[in-house]
């Protein structure tokens, strides 16, 4: 388990919340419904949770 730089794509992420459920201290749901990152690094397996793929290296 590593610690990656990922981000989120907006135009990507349905906000399901997988992420802020499998990973709450480094992800949340913002204001516009989609998921954003609350730390830049995060554990890189973070990216597998996406069902969408909405989580990529940045």
């Amino acid at each position: 388990m590593g610690l990656k730089k990922l981000k989120v794509d907006p135009n990507v992420c349905i906000g399901c919340g997988c992420c802020v459920g499998s990973y709450p201290e480094n992800f949340r749901i913002g204001d516009e419904g989609v998921a954003e990152l609350i730390s830049e690094e995060v554990d890189e397996e973070a990216a597998g949770v996406c069902p969408v793929g909405a989580i990529v290296e940045d």
